[in-house]
């Protein structure tokens, strides 16, 4: 079948080149088609549900609404685990789906279960799903500014209200028409209402309640309809407007009180336009700003998406009010750019020092050109693939490419034709010329496509990853394999009919300078390895077992963490921080942040926004700090490290503040990796928050005693400040009033009521009754506010309740039904894996666990694990797999581990340029050694199956051995030399991104260094060991 297919290809060789080119033009349109990223799309498969309460305590948002609604969702299919946040006002629960369950239909599956758990939930209360998107969605973010001097068409300066109004009226529309965005979330400014303030004093005067305003208002702000009637042939639609059309015509409604009087709303409250009140508030530079963020549909392409969003944003600028902007403030796209230039730099540079090599090994211009056209063709058919397959071109996917293994299979068979063509001594006949080529390329052919194929294998194990890590690294595995593929396909078609093209007349085959030298060098070399051979082969088991102990105390990762170029600060304040102080704090601390010379920027979001993607308190703040371009800094070479802990000193002075230090994306990874933001989650999970919160104390005493714990943080389960009016029993039973009517005037005159909407073209605004924020925040005052009793009788508040300050519960983290606290840390300066063990030891030693309560590990250091002990089982399999595979080829086993030996030996240059790097272990790494493996199995694949031939045509072993090694030394040494520089810009690019690439290059280029030395000495010396019994062969 194979030699048909080589007899086919040189026969019909520009057929050939014809489909070669259609194949490649095809490839060109598909490049332009490829959705470009900056990493993998991670995001699992969760529906969030939040239900927002109003005036309800966590402890009372946990029991009536978050309860019920995990319990309604309990047995859903494909549902993984819950958690959830209960905290003052406001239910957040997430479910996570397997990822094979479809978004829509688990939306539609929580629908149901919403719809039925809803009857169950205290009544006004309406839970809502989040967007279509999760946390790595948040592509794009803008702020919605004036301009210093700015004001409104009346003359009136621009307010937060009309940056607000600006934001949600004219930007948002627009931009939710973007495809691909399926929420923007705006957090600051204040929504314009129409606020009716009453007045406590006019009210008694007039023997009014805050009930009779409220129902006049919604019984005197509605059209009706009467049907139709017909006139003179036409049909005459009839309508009762009654609807209010501006503030006035509240202001002029009518109030009957039970007594008879008619009063105006006028007589006995304020009407204005003013705003309600938020939970959340956006600040850019030390100023208060409105800021919104643009989320992506799960599955759409950042890149496409935020460069749509960036460029319609510019549109809207130019229909904003005069002295209104909207600016980018954080653009994804950017960092899609930087790393994709990363990318690009570490393949073009590969590429060419590839085709250096291949120049000065192979020393014949056309032979060089030829092998060289495999690398873009390959590429262009892996274009394709991932278009078909639907893998984007990112860090992750593109990142194990080395154009090296590439062109492995095309220098073996262009090396060989050369050797043979370059033997003859005359020109050829075309048939004579065509039959050498043939037969050149089937006598290495078999060897180099089952090498090609071992190595295609080996990323089997990546295929095993599950979850997160299948998601990061699949795309890694799919493209080498389509690469690989595409490679192996060229070489058995595309190189021997170009071999057949290009070559016509004889060749004269140069001395190589540099091949012969390499060959003086290695022939006494090699004399000596056989001749000791056992030494070598000891000092071979040697270097591997303490390679594989050195291993072990490498340290470990998940992946390594992608310098993003920005910074992501968590700022945590005390709980029951009110957002006007929050505000006032974060505008110090921008001041600060903004006079460090490396920062561009900087802006932080505070509370919850709209729609409540984070439910975090007021007393919590997401600031982002954008950096300015490296050549901007004064010192362009100072570390980011360095940067991060001068805006920890920086920061640090500022009372009343904690901090963590991580980077947008990396937040948002951690977060959808465990639900918290750090790297390290450390779960105590029980039922009293009282032992919790004593549990949570002494562990963030452990961490903070281990080495190489930063940021640590204990959840805030306490500490909220509550004003509580309890309610006489006694004296509500004297007065005729019930618990439920003083709740509802309190509710009202305190929290607001909103009495119906006001209708201004497409804008709206409530229209919501309560007292004036000056009476609100009078404690003392409130005591003598007027409530009605039974008869219409008033009497002052202080009559009915007991005003009393308590510290209640800040908030309810639980997880899969059970409560839970969490304690969380981020590690500098050394590796997450013996972090972890060092926590879990002192964990073991020191705390103190009660019966029904336990410990959980989670955060990235989860998933090392969980992907490790999957490498584990896949590794070993693959590699059993592989010595299969070899005993099939070469139908001896003693020859199959002779060539398995490469493995172990590659290994010992991957752990040692790794430790020489201070790298430590991650799964990125991991994908290094498994294409090492594949790598070291065909070099010495190739050159035992040529030692076999030289066998067969009856040569003794001893002849065999040093002929075979001496012909295949420049083929080995080529494709080493490929292999390892193709990965070099990759170990040592700094450009953004490189750190994720890094572990996998060095592991690769160490291996092949050890790998080679191995296939030159130790292969020749172990097969003349193996085979001592065949001293004469068959001479």
């Amino acid at each position: 079948m194979l030699d048909l297919l080589i007899k086919l290809a040189i026969a019909r060789r520009n057929l050939v080149m014809v489909v070669v080119a259609i194949v490649a033009l095809l490839g060109l349109w598909n490049f332009n088609r490829l959705p470009i990223d900056a990493v993998p799309d991670i995001t699992n498969v969760q529906v969030m549900i939040n239900t927002e309460a109003p005036g309800f305590t966590p402890l009372e948002v946990e029991q009536r609404i978050t309860y019920p609604l995990e319990t309604a969702l309990a047995g859903l299919p494909g549902l993984e685990y819950t958690r959830s946040v209960s905290r003052y006002g406001l239910s957040q629960v997430i479910a996570i789906f397997s990822d094979d369950t479809d978004i829509y239909f688990a939306r539609q599956l929580v629908g149901e279960r919403m719809a039925s758990a809803s009857s169950r939930l205290p009544g006004g209360l309406q839970p809502e799903m989040g967007p279509i998107a999760t946390g790595l969605g948040e592509i794009f973010m803008f702020t919605v500014d004036a301009e210093p001097g700015a004001v409104n068409a009346d003359g009136s300066a621009v307010t937060p209200m009309d940056l607000r109004s600006v934001h949600d009226w004219i930007i948002r529309p627009q931009l939710m028409q973007v495809p691909g965005v399926v929420e923007v979330n705006p957090i600051g400014g204040y929504e314009r209402e129409v606020v009716v303030q009453m007045q406590p004093q006019r009210m008694l005067a007039a023997g009014i309640s805050s009930a009779d305003i409220v129902a006049a208002i919604r019984a005197n702000n509605e059209n009706r309809g009467a049907g139709f009637v017909e006139r003179n042939g036409a049909q005459w639609l009839m309508r009762i407007p009654g609807q209010a059309m501006q503030a006035d015509d509240i202001a002029a409604i009518t109030i009957t009180s039970d007594n008879g009087k008619t009063v105006h709303i006028s007589d006995v409250a304020e009407v204005s336009i003013g705003h309600g009140l938020r939970t959340g508030a956006a600040t850019q530079n030390g100023r208060e700003v409105v800021m919104s963020t643009v989320f992506m549909l799960v599955g759409e392409n950042s890149r496409t998406v935020a460069s749509n969003v960036g460029k319609k944003l510019a549109e809207i600028n130019a229909s904003l009010p005069e002295g209104i902007v909207a600016t980018a403030a954080y653009d994804r796209t950017g960092l899609v750019e930087k790393t994709l230039s990363t990318v690009t730099t570490n393949l073009v540079e590969g590429a060419l020092l590839v085709i250096v090599i291949l120049f000065l090994m192979l020393g014949n211009i056309r032979a060089a050109i030829l092998t060289a056209l495999v690398i873009p063709l390959a590429m262009l058919m892996t274009f394709t693939g991932m278009v078909q397959t639907r893998v984007s071109a990112n860090l992750m996917s593109l990142g194990a490419l080395d154009f090296g293994l590439l062109v492995d299979g095309a220098i073996i068979i262009v090396e060989n034709c050369l050797r043979r063509l370059s033997q003859q001594t005359g020109p050829l006949a075309l048939k004579e010329r065509l039959q050498l080529v043939f037969e050149a390329t089937r006598e290495v052919i078999r060897p180099a496509l089952f090498g090609v194929f071992i190595i295609t294998a080996v990323y089997a194990p990546i295929f095993a990853l599950e979850g997160v890590e299948g998601k990061m690294f699949h795309p890694m595995a799919i493209t080498v394999v389509i690469a690989l593929l595409s490679a192996i396909l060229l070489s058995v078609t595309f190189v021997p009919a170009a071999v057949a093209l290009l070559f016509k007349g004889p060749v004269t085959e140069k001395r190589n300078p540099l091949v012969s030298a390499l060959m003086r060098m290695y022939q006494p070399l090699l004399a000596l390895a056989l001749q000791a051979r056992a030494p070598i082969i000891g000092l071979a088991a040697v270097l591997v077992l303490l390679s594989i102990w050195q291993a072990t105390r490498l340290g470990s990762e998940f992946a390594p963490n992608l310098d993003e170029g920005d910074i992501a600060m968590h700022a945590l304040r005390i709980p029951g921080t009110s957002l006007s102080q929050a505000i006032a704090l974060q505008e110090t601390l921008e001041e600060r942040i903004k006079a460090l010379p490396e920062v561009e920027r900087v802006f932080a979001k505070i509370g919850t926004a709209d729609v409540a993607t984070d439910a975090v308190p007021p007393s919590v703040a997401d600031n982002f700090i954008i950096l300015k371009p490296r050549d901007q800094w004064p010192d362009p070479n100072k570390p980011k490290q360095q940067v991060i802990a001068e805006l920890e000193a920086l920061v640090s002075e500022i009372p009343g503040n904690r901090y963590e230090f991580l980077q947008p994306i990396q937040m948002r990874f951690n977060e959808l990796l465990a639900g918290v933001r750090a790297e390290v989650a450390i779960k105590i999970f029980g039922d009293d928050l009282d032992v919790l919160t004593g549990l949570g104390a002494s562990l963030e005493k452990i961490v903070a005693g281990v080495d190489g714990a930063v940021d640590i943080q204990t959840e805030q389960v306490t500490g909220l400040p509550l004003l509580e009016f309890i309610p006489d029993a006694d004296a509500l039973r004297r007065h005729g009033i019930s618990r439920q009517q003083l709740q509802d005037q309190l509710a009202t005159a305190l929290g607001g009521e909103v009495a119906g909407t006001l209708f201004e073209g497409d804008r709206r605004a409530d229209i919501t009754v309560r007292l004036p924020e000056t009476v609100r925040a009078d404690i003392d005052g409130l005591n003598y506010l007027p409530v009605t009793v039974a008869h219409g009788q008033v009497v002052p508040l202080q009559e009915l309740i007991t005003l009393s300050e308590n510290i209640g519960v800040n908030q309810v983290n639980r997880e899969n039904g059970k409560r839970r606290l969490v304690v969380t840390a981020n590690v500098r300066g050394r590796d997450l894996g013996s972090f972890v063990e060092a926590v879990r030891n002192a964990v073991g030693d020191e705390l103190d666990i009660p019966a029904g309560y336990w410990v959980e590990y989670g955060g990235t250091y989860q998933k090392l694990q969980s992907a490790s002990q999957r490498l584990m089982i896949v590794v070993p399999v693959t590699l059993l797999m592989i010595v299969g595979l070899l005993v099939l080829a070469l139908n001896s086993v003693r020859d199959a581990l002779v060539i398995f030996t490469g493995v172990p030996l590659a290994l010992t240059g991957g752990v040692l340029a790794l430790t020489v790097r201070d790298i430590p272990f991650s799964i990125s790494a991991a994908v290094g050694f498994i294409a090492l493996s594949g790598i070291a199995i065909l070099n010495a694949l190739v050159m035992v199956s040529f030692i076999r031939e030289l066998q067969r045509s009856g040569q003794s072993l001893e002849q065999a051995i040093v002929e075979g090694a001496l012909t295949r030394l420049r083929p080995v040494i080529t494709t080493a030399l490929v292999a390892s520089l193709g990965f070099v810009p990759m170990a040592l690019n700094t450009g953004i991104g490189s750190e994720v690439q890094r572990p996998l290059a060095t592991v690769v280029i160490g291996g092949v260094i050890s790998s080679t030395i191995l296939t030159l000495f130790v292969i020749p010396a172990l097969y003349r060991l193996v085979h001592r019994s065949e001293k004469r062969g068959n001479a």
